[in-house]
């Protein structure tokens, strides 16, 4: 992606010599013959660095600074002047310049300048996005299967990763979509970029393309407030939209627009910007049905079904399940410093008989429960708690063996996570409301 340079200066040979220079060196250029001008193309395109002449009529350099001083939006920027003055040079930096070259400069550590100043932008993106992964739930682990419908969604992802097309996944809720585009990803050329996922379901309307987009608060000279959107912060990396479906119908229209032409604006914005994103979405639902009922853009759903990868469920492939078991046994055998063997004999064929209705996730949960729960090294029957099996802890209950799954489960995360509501709704991996709502529903009070 370019980077975007601004070269006000009032001496047109300078800013001809310097659009000619960094243009040979890979870098895209507009020009401002003073500060007035320069705002005026600030409001109206977006710029990596400016390069500002200090002494210009009208308005100069330092006042120039002094506007877009307190403005986060604002680009870096790298003063150029040769009527340079140790005052001048500290009251520049106070005024919020980034750098300071005096003329006649070498073009070398001018573009040296440029490139750190453009560095420290992605830094300062990745740190955003480091910050955001330590908001979110553990990131997906090692993609785990022998079936062979599991063998075909390998081969497919294999295929998929080294090209940027977009990529839609398609199954029921717990069968992985999520961990098929971590995989894609880690498979692809962008492997050392961002991966950053959204839920469409988790947010309004407003709120997701805030998220997505990111916004402005105020005017371009009055804002105060500029926060980076999802795709800025994805840049040359790739970025995941769980259940696509839920995104309001008139969001689709803009997330279009991105896919076709990579540009888009901040909500409160006037600015287009760009961003080199891979997309993948995904659906539990039938988007033929949604695109009937008026719910989803076909538009859209063509953009976006450039490859096409479906998860059977876990019913479908029952050869995975064992090799799943013994993957979540290891994982929370040494989440809680537990050692477990095995699994029984009468435990696997529990396992391997039932229909799994939440696929994987469901699985993980009984896995997990059986863990924690179980008094001996080794999982039996005893341990699964699933629909049409008894647990030994509640015989006798009348409460259907799913929902008992359930609050048994609940109470082992609370206690896990010393009765903080915060902590076990963040390990259950669902929000606080969610849980206040089972809480209530399983008439647990803490």
């Amino acid at each position: 992606m370019s980077i975007h340079i601004l070269i006000v200066d009032d001496e047109e040979p300078v800013r001809r010599l310097l659009t000619k220079e960094l243009g040979r060196k890979g870098f895209a250029t507009d020009t401002a013959a003073n500060g007035d001008v320069a705002l005026r193309k600030l409001m109206e395109s977006s710029f990596d660095i400016i390069l500002l002449d200090i002494v210009m009529p009208g308005m100069d350099g330092i006042s120039m600074l002094r506007t877009l001083k307190n403005d986060p939006a604002s680009p870096a920027i790298i003063v150029l002047t040769g009527k340079a003055t140790v005052d001048t040079a500290v009251e520049a930096m106070k005024a919020g310049a980034y750098d300071y070259l005096t003329k006649p400069y070498k073009l070398e550590e001018l573009t040296i300048v440029i490139n750190r100043v453009c560095e420290q932008r992605r830094l300062s993106l990745r740190n955003q996005l480091l910050q955001r992964e330590l908001a979110r739930r553990e990131s997906p682990g090692d993609f785990v299967g022998t079936s062979p419908q599991f063998i075909h969604v390998l081969k497919l992802i294999e295929k998929t990763a080294p090209n940027d097309s977009t990529v839609l996944i398609s199954g029921e809720s717990g069968t992985g979509k999520e961990l098929v585009a971590h995989y894609i990803w880690k498979k692809s050329k962008r492997h050392q970029q961002s991966f950053v996922a959204l839920n469409c379901s988790t947010l309004s309307e407003h709120l997701m393309e805030s998220e997505l987009f990111g916004h402005e608060k105020g005017a371009f000279t009055n804002a105060f407030k500029v926060n980076n959107g999802l795709v800025e912060t994805a840049n040359e990396g790739t970025l995941f939209l769980d259940e696509i479906v839920e995104m309001p119908f008139a969001l689709q229209a803009k997330l279009l627009r991105f896919l076709d032409s990579g540009e888009f604006r901040r909500v409160g914005g006037n600015k287009t910007l760009r961003a080199d994103v891979r997309i993948i979405a995904a659906t539990n639902r039938d988007l033929n049905d949604e695109m009937r009922k008026g719910r989803f853009r076909e538009d859209l759903f063509y953009r976006l079904n450039v490859i096409s990868i479906a998860i059977p469920p876990l019913r479908e492939r029952r050869e995975d399940i064992r090799p799943l078991a013994d993957f979540f046994l290891e994982k929370y055998g040494k989440k809680i410093s537990k050692k477990i063997k095995g699994i029984t004999g009468d435990a696997e064929e529990i396992l391997r008989g039932y229909d799994w209705p939440g696929n994987v996730r469901e699985l993980e949960n009984v896995i997990e429960r059986a863990v924690i729960l179980c008094e001996s090294d080794v999982i039996s029957g005893e341990d699964i708690a699933v629909r049409g099996t008894t647990s030994p802890h509640k015989k006798h209950s009348g409460i259907p063996q799913l929902q008992e799954m359930e609050k048994d489960y609940i109470l082992s995360v609370l206690k896990q996570a010393g009765g903080n509501k915060t902590k076990a709704s963040s390990l259950l991996g669902v929000d606080r409301k969610t849980l206040y709502l089972k809480l209530k529903r399983y008439g647990i009070s803490l």
